[in-house]
């Protein structure tokens, strides 16, 4: 059985993934909006991504016995001034993300929950890839830039990387 502490932060992240997936689907949105297909693509697939991250969650809260509770979450921003600043608010969104997941695993050390430690590892690696993903997407708009023709090319190669991922 988890401790009351440890079952509050697991809901608390699985509140997160949740609200995670809406906002990628809410800029999935608005960049299919500005012609951007590509992003468009990779957002909503990576919206997917992260409700599959909260199954997993919910799915290890009962099975411990416990019971994982769906919160209101709030409604993500719908608005963005352009793609780098889609692509910078998702980067800082997931070092904040990581920061949650690394609290929660420290939490369970703290309680000696070694099991709930060992399942969030997949989390902690998975973390280290989503911000290394979101960095070079930003680097790749740095590279090739974002005026004429760089649009376009920037808007394929998320495109391609979300075939990949």
């Amino acid at each position: 059985m988890l401790k009351q502490n440890i079952l509050d932060k697991l809901n608390q992240q699985i509140n997160l993934e949740h609200y995670s997936s809406n906002l990628y689907f809410a800029m999935s949105s608005w960049c299919q909006a500005q012609g951007l297909n590509g992003a468009a693509r990779f957002l909503a697939a990576h919206s997917a991504e992260e409700l599959q991250h909260m199954h997993k969650l919910f799915g290890y809260v009962n099975k411990t016995g416990a019971q994982a509770i769906v919160s209101e979450i709030a409604a993500p921003d719908n608005t963005f001034k352009d793609i780098k600043d889609v692509f910078e608010r998702t980067y800082k969104h997931e070092q904040f993300i990581t920061t949650q997941i690394n609290e929660l695993v420290s939490l369970t050390m703290e309680e000696k929950d070694y099991a709930s430690f060992n399942f969030l590892q997949w989390y902690v690696a998975e973390q280290h890839e989503e911000e290394d993903l979101f960095k070079g997407i930003l680097d790749k708009m740095d590279i090739i830039g974002l005026d004429g023709r760089g649009l376009f090319m920037v808007d394929r190669e998320i495109g391609a990387m979300g075939a990949k991922h």
